[in-house]
């Protein structure tokens, strides 16, 4: 019998297309200024979700619209705020996914979900996905949001995966690709978004799942990082938990790219965010 293989997916903007959701939901409330409210919020979402109290989901979809419509100049009315929670039971699943993951469950692959969103919104989108996950990690049960490394821990917790039979399949590179890195993981960077950023932190980079299931025996046979001893983990994130992986190579060169990013490539220049209640 096969040993078990693991593929962790996030959901949203991996197999859910969030952005044209959410995209369509902002239409009617700001019209040519949709897309750049768009833009705006998934800045105000990570500093929200940055905050030391952790909050549910549902509640930094509203708050972040409202802070980015502050940001760009959008008027909201009360009720305007709720439009990205109003409108997620209508997010559309992918067209590539479901014989892309029809095709990995066949092949013995077992499938997790590690998303960065509350249960019950996890479960409206889940009615909607052409396989079932055998194990799912919200932001809910950890308390926290990707990058932070607890949707991965949690994971290995839960199954006794490690990088040598998981591997990490997702698209957002700050939220899931460095924090994979970041645990000697294995990974497939479906870049639908095209965003630039460098490819060699993933194994693979690819733009669809059209061929996910001929990229992920690829990067299966290729070998897994051996486990790091502690001190390198210590030297770069502080004390990290008894067992905790670190990837190897220059971590620390991991973080100042995320930081450097952030700070020289988002917002307009000369504009200051407005500040947030963490409530």
């Amino acid at each position: 019998m096969p040993a078990t293989r693991w593929l962790t997916f996030d959901c949203y903007g991996t197999i859910a297309d969030w952005n044209a959701c959410m995209l369509t939901a902002l239409t009617p409330v700001a019209g040519v200024h949709a897309a750049p409210l768009l833009a705006a919020y998934h800045q105000a979402e990570s500093i929200l979700e940055a905050q030391p109290t952790w909050r549910p989901y549902r509640d930094i979809l509203t708050d972040g619209l409202g802070l980015a419509a502050r940001r760009v100049g959008v008027k909201l009315a009360d009720e305007q705020a709720g439009a990205f929670v109003g409108a997620w039971r209508s997010m559309p699943v992918f067209p590539d996914v479901a014989e892309a993951l029809g095709t990995l469950t066949s092949l013995g692959w077992r499938l997790g979900i590690l998303t960065n969103c509350d249960d019950d919104l996890f479960a409206a989108t889940s009615a909607q996905l052409p396989v079932s996950f055998e194990a799912v990690v919200t932001a809910e049960q950890v308390r926290s949001y990707k990058p932070d490394l607890g949707h991965f821990r949690k994971f290995a917790e839960m199954t006794g995966a490690t990088p040598a039979n998981w591997i990490h399949v997702a698209n957002s590179w700050v939220h899931d690709i460095l924090p994979a890195a970041r645990m000697g993981l294995r990974s497939v960077w479906v870049d639908r978004d095209h965003t630039g950023h460098p490819a060699k932190f993933a194994e693979r980079r690819v733009t669809t799942m059209r061929r996910l299931p001929e990229t992920v025996a690829d990067v299966n046979v290729l070998p897994a990082w051996p486990p790091v001893p502690l001190p390198s983990a210590r030297l770069a994130f502080g004390t990290a938990p008894r067992g905790a992986w670190a990837s190897p190579g220059t971590i620390i060169d991991l973080w100042l790219l995320v930081r450097n990013y952030w700070s020289t490539g988002s917002g307009e220049s000369g504009k200051t965010w407005p500040t947030c209640s963490t409530g």
